[in-house]
C-alpha cells in the first residue's frame, strides 16, 4: 500500500513536470524571423550610454553581439556555464561580483532581462540594455 502511494506521487510528480516544460515552450518569447533592426546599450560605471544600432539575422541577443563586435568597436567577453554564458566584460569593462559584488545587468526595452545573452530572443525593433551594476 506504501508502494502504491509513492508510485502515484511520483506519476504525478512528473505529470507536472512535463505539463510546466510544456507551458514554458508556448509561452517562452519566440525571436523575430528575418531581417531585424535592434539597439543594443552600454551603460558603463559612469553613467554613460554607448548606443549601437543593428541590422541582423540573429535569433538570440549573443549572436546579435557577435555580429556587432565583428563590425564596429563594441566588444564582450564571459564563459560559459551550466546556467549559458555568463557575461564577465563589456567594452573592455570587467565587472566581477566575487571582487566587488558588480555584474553586467541585462535589461529589454527598460525591463529587467529573464534570460542571458544566449538565451534571450531578439525581437525587431528591441532596445538591450547591458548595465554596470554593483549589489
Amino acid at each position: 500500500m506504501k508502494n502504491n502511494k509513492i508510485v502515484k506521487w511520483i506519476i504525478a510528480l512528473v505529470v507536472a513536470l512535463v505539463l510546466m516544460l510544456g507551458i514554458y515552450k508556448i509561452a517562452s518569447p519566440k525571436p523575430t524571423q528575418g531581417n531585424k533592426e535592434i539597439t543594443i546599450e552600454v551603460i558603463n560605471p559612469d553613467g554613460e550610454s554607448t548606443k549601437y544600432n543593428l541590422q541582423t539575422n540573429a535569433e538570440t541577443l549573443k549572436e546579435a553581439m557577435d555580429e556587432l563586435a565583428a563590425s564596429t568597436d563594441f566588444s564582450f567577453s564571459g564563459s560559459d556555464s551550466e546556467y549559458g554564458f555568463f557575461l564577465t566584460t563589456v567594452n573592455d569593462i570587467e565587472a566581477n561580483y566575487d571582487t566587488d559584488a558588480s555584474y553586467w545587468a541585462i535589461f529589454v526595452n527598460d525591463e529587467y532581462g529573464n534570460y542571458g545573452v544566449d538565451a534571450q530572443p531578439v525581437t525587431n525593433g528591441d532596445t538591450y540594455t547591458f548595465t554596470y551594476s554593483k549589489g
